[in-house]
């Protein structure tokens, strides 16, 4: 691995950004379209859902927290009192891979559309060991199990949707992070001799689960993307948001001098689920801040790593994904 290429990654995502080209300036009415925001009720996941319910959407707040939820979305709503969107809060744990299904089946009870799903929540600087309910460690099971099988469930309704929309207006977006490039080992991802990921210290683990989700992005977009679904991952920016809660005082105060509000970070997710730059030829891109394409702000290695070996590639994508599949199996 480069470190020269990991520092030169780092700069072109965190410095000399350009403005936003897709805010709730400009983004078109959005009447009609439904909407999920996992982690919907804080940090960037909030600004997301505001932008997008001022702009008439029906929203899916979803997450964990009933009550977090519902006082963020009545908020919102005394925020943007002219709006004729809709705000439902929708329970969702990505660490308790029994309840997914539920939340996905709830959602297609209720709704005949789903236009952009948004895997927005993540977890970040636990205590090391954590794992899930399923066993898993903490970082892979939330960050990369949940949303995968999550965005599984629902692809019957995205399929469904996308069959009657513009081409690739249907889209699922992945959290990535700058962790994929200066916290993971070559090739992002090592497996053991079973094909599982290699668990290492907590802060490889965020990281190997940030890549991960750009890896997931990557095969979803392989896969689905005949169906007319667009899938991309995204770098929301270097945030002041809850993802650090768990960090150090000491160590927060400094993060926080290179951090930008939590708003800019929904620039990004707005670019990446609703620009018009993004085509045919996007799926499967990374997109980074504030809502620009770009895999040379990756490194060499994850770029390889994230093709099949028939074409060129070294397959760690595939690997991923595959273990993805055969770990929530059980749960579809």
């Amino acid at each position: 691995m480069s470190w020269v290429a990991s520092v030169a990654a780092i700069v072109r995502q965190s410095f000399f950004i350009a403005n936003p080209s897709l805010t709730e300036q400009n983004l078109p009415d959005q009447t009609g379209k439904v909407h999920i925001v996992t982690g919907g009720y804080s940090g960037c996941g909030q600004q997301l859902v505001k932008i997008l319910y001022q702009k008439n959407a029906a929203v899916y707040v979803a997450g964990r927290s009933e009550d977090k939820a519902l006082a963020s979305i009545e908020s919102i709503k005394r925020e943007f009192t002219e709006s004729n969107g809709r705000l439902e809060f929708l329970r969702l744990d990505l660490a308790n891979h029994n309840s997914i299904r539920a939340s996905a089946q709830e959602f297609m009870l209720k709704e005949q559309r789903l236009d952009v799903l948004t895997n927005n929540a993540g977890i970040m600087d636990t205590k090391e060991g954590s794992r899930d309910i399923s066993g898993h460690e903490i970082h892979l099971g939330t960050n990369c199990l949940g949303p995968f099988l999550f965005s599984e469930l629902l692809l019957p309704i995205l399929c469904n949707t996308a069959s009657s929309s513009s081409p690739y207006s249907v889209r699922v977006t992945w959290a990535s992070s700058l962790a994929a490039v200066f916290l993971t080992p070559e090739r992002g991802i090592e497996f053991d001799a079973d094909g599982n990921p290699k668990v290492n210290g907590v802060y490889t683990n965020y990281g190997v689960s940030k890549v991960g989700n750009w890896f997931l992005a990557a095969e979803f977009a392989r896969r689905y993307g005949k169906e007319g679904i667009l899938s991309v991952a995204w770098n929301p920016g270097n945030l002041s948001t809850e993802l650090q809660r768990h960090v150090g005082i000491l160590r927060r105060k400094m993060v926080e001098l290179f951090l930008f509000p939590a708003v800019y970070g929904a620039y990004t997710e707005l670019y990446a689920g609703w620009s018009t730059d993004l085509t045919a030829g996007s799926n499967g891109a990374y997109v980074y801040p504030w809502g620009r394409i770009g895999t040379s702000t990756l490194r060499a290695d994850l770029l390889i790593a994230a093709q099949p070996r028939e074409e060129r590639g070294t397959g760690e994508a595939g690997r991923f994904w595959e273990w993805c599949d055969k770990e929530t199996r059980q749960f579809r």
